[in-house]
């Protein structure tokens, strides 16, 4: 199943292959040209501890992540300021999916586990010191105000600034 919420964000689900032995799991494949549109060059482990929230960051120059949650569970949110649309998703190790996040959008995740967050991540550029692709906003910033939230106006979370801290849920 492929999902599409702001235009370049996708989710494709991982699936286990499991026999007596244990399991293998796939992590990219260079065929898989539905979520895999850039040749990744870098890919990096993150380790986050519980609650930590890194956020907010975007990318200028093209940079695109996909990120798999190993073990642990993370909620992934990415922000297009003019249409004030906010993806939220959750991934975790127990349910593997890649989740694709063009660094057009403001962007960032939090630990959302009682165990440290494994995220794999692949990248396609390199970071350049000498001209970096990036710009930030701290985790709490007043002017993220999503008008959706994965396109619903009526999430009760909307036309307010952005909390990490917040449940998905009434």
């Amino acid at each position: 199943m492929w999902l599409q919420m702001l235009e370049g964000i996708q989710i494709k689900p991982l699936k286990r292959i499991v026999d007596e032995r244990g399991f293998i799991l796939e992590l990219m494949r260079k065929d898989w040209k539905e979520i895999l549109k850039e040749d990744p060059v870098q890919a990096n482990l993150s380790i986050t501890y519980p609650g930590i929230i890194r956020a907010w960051h975007i990318h200028t120059q093209g940079k695109v992540e996909y990120f798999i949650a190993l073990r642990g569970a993370i909620k992934i949110c990415a922000y297009e300021e003019e249409s004030g649309e906010l993806n939220e998703i959750i991934s975790a190790g127990s349910d593997p999916q890649i989740v694709r996040i063009p660094g057009i959008y403001w962007h960032g995740f939090k630990a959302v586990s009682n165990e440290p967050l494994w995220l794999l991540y692949f990248i396609n550029r390199f970071y350049d010191p000498e001209n970096p692709d990036e710009g930030r906003r701290p985790w709490d910033d007043p002017t993220i105000v999503p008008r959706s939230i994965n396109g619903r106006t009526d999430d009760s979370r909307v036309g307010k600034a952005w909390s990490w801290t917040l449940p998905p849920h009434k």
